[in-house]
Parts: C-alpha cells; sequence; structure tokens
C-alpha cells in the first residue's frame, strides 16, 4: 500500500507553518502553533481521527491568533489532500454526532473533490467570546473553512446545543475528526475510485 502522508510548509511575512502527516497513523501528534486553545483542537483532531500529525508554527499573534490559525489550517487542508492520493479504496463517507458534557456536535464528511462548508447552530455571542484568552470563537468556522477549501472536502458541521464555547468548540472539532476518521478509512469492499464518474 502507498503510504497516505505529506509534508506542507507556507511562509509569509505573518507566518511561517510546517504540517506533516500519516492518515493511516495512531493519533500521534506534535503541535506548537503558540495559540494554546488552536494547539487543543489539533491534538484533539489527531487523536480522534487517527492521524499522526506535526505542526510547528510560529506567527504574528502579538497582533492577533487569525492568521497563525488561518495559515495552519490551510497547509493542513493541502497536506489532507495530498495525502489523500487518488482516493482509490477510501469509504469517501464519514457522519459522526459527539458530545462534550452540555454540548453536542454533529460533522458529516464527503471527501469529494468539491469544496464546500455548511456550519450552523453556534449559539448568538459565540463568534466573539475569547476561548483560553487567545482563540476568538469566530475562528472555529475559519479553521473548517480553510481545511474544506483546501482538502477538497464536503463538510457539515451542526452545533445540536451546548452553552460553555469551550466545549463547544471541542465537540465540533471532535465530531469533525471522527467523521473524517471513516471517511478516509480505506474499504476492501471498495474497487477503485468511489466515484460513478471515476474521480473525486
Amino acid at each position: 500500500m502507498t503510504a497516505r502522508t505529506a509534508r506542507r510548509t507556507r511562509s509569509t511575512s505573518e507566518s511561517t507553518v510546517e504540517v506533516e502527516l500519516d492518515l493511516d497513523g495512531t493519533g500521534r501528534s506534535s503541535i506548537d502553533t503558540s495559540v494554546p486553545f488552536f494547539d487543543h483542537m489539533l491534538t484533539a483532531f489527531a487523536k480522534h481521527s487517527l492521524t499522526d500529525l506535526t505542526v510547528k508554527a510560529t506567527g504574528d499573534t502579538h497582533i492577533d491568533a487569525h492568521h497563525t490559525v488561518e495559515d495552519v489550517s490551510i497547509v493542513l487542508g493541502q497536506a489532507i489532500r495530498e495525502a489523500l492520493g487518488d482516493k482509490a479504496g477510501i469509504s469517501r463517507y464519514g457522519d459522526a454526532l459527539v458530545p462534550l458534557d452540555e454540548a453536542l456536535a454533529q460533522a458529516v464528511v464527503d471527501i469529494s473533490g468539491r469544496p464546500f462548508l455548511v456550519h450552523e447552530g453556534e449559539p448568538a455571542g459565540f463568534e466573539f467570546h475569547l476561548i483560553g484568552g487567545h482563540f476568538t470563537g469566530s475562528l472555529v468556522r475559519h479553521v473548517f473553512e480553510a481545511i474544506t477549501f483546501n482538502a477538497g472536502l464536503t463538510v457539515h458541521v451542526r452545533v445540536v446545543g451546548g452553552r460553555d464555547p469551550h466545549h463547544i468548540a471541542e465537540a465540533e472539532f471532535k465530531a469533525f475528526a471522527r467523521a473524517f476518521r471513516q471517511a478516509k478509512t480505506l474499504d476492501p469492499l471498495v474497487d477503485g475510485i468511489p466515484s460513478t464518474k471515476g474521480a473525486l
């Protein structure tokens, strides 16, 4: 089997990012983005998607976490797309409903080659909340937008309920991770590309 791995870098005046991943890993991770809550979310993504993930990033976080979080998400999406290769033999679809105490989130992933994100259900005001003092709630959607567009995924994320912003965000990331884990899995019953078009 061809290794489903990738290493991608990106350097701008706002950030420097290095990402390495193995889609057939065990969930091991080494994450240092200089944004602590984002490190926590990426660690959860690696663990629950069974993706080995290394991320090293520095950026102008003295201004805002936005640039670094966005650029890491762009590079992560690019690495996912590269590691997926021609997508032969994958399950393609994944669906997960994940609770975290009072919060509940659902994610559905289609490794479609067509970037599209539907993201809904976060409570009013969530986008303005500073989680961990660095990570604005609005960045959750922005992370999914960047990953979705750069990885070529169709993703639906829905917050079913929740009160605590930390719990809501973490439930979203874990739901996405679990759905992606299903979608990227190699299915021995799948012959070739799982599309009637013959390409994804």
